[in-house]
């Protein structure tokens, strides 16, 4: 499975111009070029992508599901999560996928903001939702003046733009929800596959003090709550995600250390404990691992 890690990598594979802001970015769909590249069959993004498109012909497998662009125009991927693209021949002869826009936003952006441990409460990110938004024509025009006050402030950097970006995207996402929410006001909540159950697993253990009574979460806790054998659930997470029932642990953990390092005043040592890291130590090797920066100059990072 590849893996894009930065908004830039993501701009120079398809023929974008590198961003102004390396932790943003907003372009037309129609503007992104597209190759017949392996990559395709199985890739993940490490940020946030929210879209707003037309004329979409290919398709898109997120987790488990098929993307279902009939049903609307607005969709929204999180970071980290899989997909799969399936373009069609006519496509990438002309090299384009459709039209519209499309927000990415890395994870980092949010942090020190509210919108950190917010965003974790859009259930329109999940694995379980597959159906894109459906838009009336001014919901539609609203989207697009968000997305255009957002391109405006990219454009032109300084010490304000990351609190105004952020305040346009927190409008965005809350817009998103009450659509969401009319538009599915009548339907059961199914199809919640398995990447999404074990992600909520792990955002409840890691919220709920959890880790601090019973140590980290481990791949034979997560394997009893799905009813699950543990090798069977870290080969299927490495065929879906490329990486082990563990490492997913991992990342989840590290996630969370970020928010209590940018949004409270625990010690490193307090978050470690709040982790279920019985050393202190454990917990700064495995951040410096996955983030190359210790918690400390990750913290230092919003000051």
């Amino acid at each position: 499975m590849v893996t894009i890690s930065s908004i830039t990598e993501f701009h120079r594979r398809h023929g974008l111009s590198d961003p102004v802001h390396p932790l943003i970015s907003l372009f037309r769909v129609e503007d992104l070029r597209f190759i017949n590249d392996p990559m395709w069959k199985q890739y993940s993004l490490n940020f946030y992508c929210v879209s707003l498109k037309k004329e979409i012909t290919s398709k898109v497998k997120y987790g488990q599901q098929y993307y279902d662009f009939d049903k609307g125009l607005m969709t929204f991927i999180a970071a980290g999560q899989v997909q799969t693209l399936e373009i069609p021949e006519d496509d990438l002869s002309k090299g384009s996928v459709g039209t519209g826009h499309a927000l990415l936003f890395h994870p980092d952006l949010l942090y020190g903001h509210p919108l950190a441990v917010a965003i974790k409460n859009y259930g329109f990110f999940s694995y379980a939702v597959y159906e894109a938004l459906h838009l009336s024509e001014q919901e539609e025009q609203n989207v697009v003046d968000i997305f255009d006050k957002i391109d405006q402030e990219i454009k032109y950097i300084d010490r304000h733009t990351q609190e105004i970006v952020l305040s346009q995207i927190d409008l965005l996402l809350n817009y998103s929800k009450r659509f969401y929410e009319r538009q599915f006001i009548t339907r059961k909540a199914v199809n919640h596959d398995l990447l999404s159950k074990m992600d909520n697993l792990l955002t409840t253990y890691l919220s709920d003090s959890a880790a601090l009574k019973n140590g980290p979460p481990t791949v034979e806790y997560l394997a009893e709550q799905l009813a699950l054998s543990s090798h069977y659930l870290s080969d299927m997470l490495r065929s879906l995600t490329g990486q082990g029932a563990q490492q997913h642990i991992h990342n989840k953990m590290v996630e969370k250390a970020k928010e209590y390092l940018s949004t409270t005043t625990l010690s490193v040592a307090e978050i470690a404990y709040q982790l279920g890291f019985e050393y202190p130590q454990s917990f700064n090797k495995l951040f410096k691992k996955k983030t190359d920066l210790s918690p400390l100059e990750f913290r230092r990072s919003f000051n």
